[in-house]
């Protein structure tokens, strides 16, 4: 709204600090300060034409995502007429005899539609509409053509590379996969990484620490990704593990390693909570 009052002549910084709505970090009389200048008729002009392209895109933006939208509704089953059901009996009738393993399958083996799909992914934190139907356009909505998860994380581009020479590992980055489904699902990394309570962001911090905040995006990615897979292979939808999952889980491996260390020196250990045993 500043952009477009300074394109239509406003030149006083009240008004056009006035105009800021929403989370604005800077104060009125920061805001005063920066909007303090000389604008030409020259710099309205560009000003005008940008914010016209800007509004021309966001156009096309929704109208590709009503076209897209409209694809993924699932079309009104058509209405039985009497001669279609007394055809589909004859049918029946006639096949009654054949091998079973050439019938039709049952409804537990029907196809996952385009929008049971989407509302699958869209249980994962950091995934919305619009990027669940971005990854289903890249992968489909059946896992048959990826043997496990672990090949499709290789055919995305999200996991380390394998190169080895001589017994000896040498760099692990990571292959150039699919592009658009990659983009995807680090976009979807970095917005799981901002959520409370949530798994994927405690990983995204606890590898952040260590490796960086570009590896931890492509991990998390990975992870994503690999929930897709179980998701649509099991139609179930994401159950969130919490913040402290990773945590128990340290925990619970060190109390098995200690126990292993003390047993090997002839102890027999019996674990007992402190509130217990006091």
């Amino acid at each position: 709204m500043i952009l477009q009052a300074i394109a239509d002549g406003e030149t006083d910084p009240g008004r056009l600090a006035a105009l800021a709505v929403g989370r604005v970090r800077a104060d009125q009389q920061q805001l005063e300060a920066a909007l303090k200048g000389k604008v030409t008729d020259h710099h309205r002009f560009l000003l005008q034409e940008h914010l016209t392209q800007i509004r021309h895109l966001e156009q096309a933006i929704e109208r590709v995502t009503a076209e897209i939208t409209r694809r993924f509704t699932p079309p009104s089953p058509p209405e039985e007429t009497p001669c279609a059901q007394k055809d589909e009996g004859a049918t029946q009738e006639l096949g009654s005899d054949s091998d079973p393993q050439q019938q039709a399958p049952s409804a537990s083996q029907a196809a996952l539609s385009w929008s049971e799909a989407v509302a699958l992914l869209c249980s994962i934190p950091g995934i919305g509409e619009r990027a669940a139907i971005g990854i289903l356009a890249e992968i489909g909505t059946t896992m048959q053509q990826f043997p496990s998860a672990a090949h499709l994380a290789s055919w995305a581009g999200v996991c380390p590379g394998n190169h080895e020479s001589a017994g000896k590992r040498l760099s692990r980055k990571t292959r150039k996969g699919n592009p658009w489904l990659r983009c995807l699902l680090v976009q979807a990394a970095h917005s799981a990484s901002h959520q409370k309570q949530c798994y994927l962001a405690e990983q995204y911090r606890r590898i952040a620490k260590r490796r960086g905040s570009k590896r931890a995006a492509i991990a998390v990615a990975h992870s994503i990704l690999v929930m897709i897979y179980h998701l649509l292979s099991n139609r179930t939808t994401y159950q969130e593990k919490g913040e402290t999952f990773l945590e128990e889980q340290e925990r619970q491996g060190a109390e098995k390693r200690l126990v292993r260390q003390l047993s090997r020196l002839g102890y027999h250990v019996a674990l007992e909570p402190i509130a217990q045993a006091g």
